[in-house]
């Protein structure tokens, strides 16, 4: 019988939180060391909600064999509950495939799929836009030190995704079990060993490069192929299947298609819908990045223990519903990170956030942004996909070029945009310009906006910052198109197309759009017989 027993105050003064965490887990339960067979930590938080109390909260992890009987043990332990230990092994199908098993796009939805089906003998062929980690990094810093873009590798498409330029974050509000598989997969591929127990777990843009290539090796061994600049160019459908795909390869016989092709990929959504598969608006979030000093947002999460050694990188999660219903919040937030340009396409401005493994850097960042909906841009599959690109390019007109319009929060409050008195120098390498933010959004969303800013003051004294720096536009939040599937995972058009991933609509950052990759590949595999 394994436990998990959980809520396990630990102070930040204790020199070995996960011995202590361990000793009260096996006290709780009336056991000591020997009634055991393995005693570990599963997971790690801090409580950082009031500052004169901050602690870790551990879980703790308990193998208790066949020594204690479940029934008596779970009276005597409060909020203990049964860990999940293995996952049900795949089940294969015996349709004999024709043609081969593609995998368009290479983010996390692609990559995990891909790996799933090699691991079991699929040897799938992958086809990505974007160039490998290596050249793709040389390709989106030239960007970033000249403004030359490159449209087919770039933050947004790539090995490994947009994710690959970002923090790395790991955080997910879904359960499936599959998250495990995902975690251990990083760390076996070069990922710090801590995603396995942090509550929060990143890897670091600067690792995660290492680790994407690393999964892409697997796959190769495996008897996968995985081809870059190689973007799916048309598909051929007859008799309610895909028959074949073409791409920088030729035509080729297809017996399923995973499409996991990221919440940028325009030319493919185009591609799609021509092809008579149905598409549909979802809604999203736009908004600005904001930055303040590292140094501020630890004090105003740790007070007194700011730059304690023992804390980690101060981040937070803030969020806003205005009187009219509508959310504000912020995403993505970046420690120790930079707002980096992420545009994906000729004359139009887009801004993300990236930090390293170390979150070491002089500012942090995030997303403050607005959701909106269909209701807001219209009905139309591409509507919301437009009312983005609008943005962005009113973003590009604005400042001549790939420079980002900018202000301090006080300016936008005041409607009199400035970069004089910020308190933090903006991260975005290719130069920010003062510019009223008000003329890139629809009024709705600088409303929101600014009645969430003033919210977040309340929560969070750096917030009451008006020298804090607001970069524009964040518009990349999440898809703003959704490709219906059944409970098959498939499409009504084409029963071997599987849509998954962001892109698709189905996830939201790395760990849901791997495990939804992963459970891609499982009922692909129900259908197949592998070859």
């Amino acid at each position: 019988m394994a436990l998990i027993i959980g809520d396990i105050s630990v102070p930040v003064s204790e020199g070995d939180g996960a011995a202590y965490a361990i000793n009260a887990a096996l006290r709780r339960c009336g056991l000591g060391r020997g009634d055991v067979k393995l005693a570990d930590v599963h997971r790690v938080s801090l409580d950082a909600r009031k500052r004169g109390e901050i602690h870790f909260v551990y879980s703790v992890y308990l193998d208790l064999g066949d020594t204690v009987r479940e029934d008596k043990l779970s009276k005597r332990v409060k909020g203990s509950r049964l860990a999940v230990t293995e996952l049900a092994e795949p089940v294969f199908g015996s349709e004999k495939p024709r043609g081969r098993i593609v995998v368009a796009g290479f983010g996390p939805a692609g990559m995990f799929a891909a790996l799933m089906l090699a691991r079991y003998g699929y040897r799938p062929l992958v086809l990505e836009k974007g160039a490998d980690a290596d050249r793709r990094t040389e390709l989106v810093e030239r960007f970033w030190r000249t403004g030359e873009l490159d449209e087919s590798s770039n933050v947004q498409f790539g090995e490994g995704g947009a994710g690959t330029f970002s923090d790395g974050k790991l955080t997910t509000r879904i359960r499936d079990p599959r998250c495990r598989t995902v975690l251990e997969t990083f760390a076996a591929c070069g990922a710090d060993s801590s995603i396995l127990t942090r509550a929060k777990p990143h890897i670091g843009t600067d690792v995660l490069r290492t680790v994407v290539k690393n999964i892409r090796g697997e796959i190769i061994s495996l008897g996968g192929e995985v081809c870059f600049e190689t973007p799916l160019t048309d598909i051929r459908l007859s008799d309610g299947r895909v028959r074949s795909v073409v791409s920088g390869r030729g035509e080729e016989e297809c017996a399923a298609l995973a499409v996991a092709c990221g919440h940028s990929a325009g030319e493919t959504f185009r591609l799609l819908d021509g092809s008579g598969i149905a598409l549909e608006p979802k809604p999203f979030s736009v908004g600005a990045r904001i930055e303040h000093k590292r140094t501020a947002v630890e004090q105003s999460l740790y007070g007194s223990l700011a730059g304690d050694p023992r804390l980690p990188a101060a981040e937070y999660q803030l969020s806003h519903h205005t009187a009219d219903g509508r959310g504000v919040y912020t995403f993505c937030m970046c420690p120790g990170g930079t707002v980096v340009a992420a545009a994906s396409e000729r004359g139009g401005v887009v801004t993300n956030g990236m930090s390293e493994f170390s979150r070491s850097g002089e500012n942090s960042n995030a997303a403050v942004v607005v959701s909106v909906s269909p209701s807001d841009f219209g009905s139309g599959a591409f509507d919301g996909f437009d009312f983005a690109k609008r943005i962005e390019r009113a973003a590009f007109a604005a400042c001549g070029g790939y420079r980002a319009p900018a202000t301090t929060v006080g300016g936008f409050l005041k409607g009199a945009p400035t970069l004089a008195g910020r308190t933090a120098e903006p991260s975005y390498r290719l130069g920010v310009e003062a510019y009223e933010l008000r003329k890139l959004f629809p009024d709705f969303v600088t409303d929101a906006m600014a009645e969430g800013l003033s919210a977040f003051a309340k929560k969070m004294h750096c917030y009451g910052d008006e020298g804090a720096v607001l970069t524009a536009p964040e518009t990349r939040t999440s898809s703003p198109i959704r490709i219906p599937r059944s409970e098959l995972g498939v499409t009504e058009r084409a029963d071997n197309l599987y849509p998954c991933g962001e892109g698709a609509g189905y996830a939201g950052g790395i760990m849901s759009a791997a495990v939804d990759g992963i459970n891609t590949a499982l009922m692909i595999m129900r259908r197949f017989a592998a070859e």
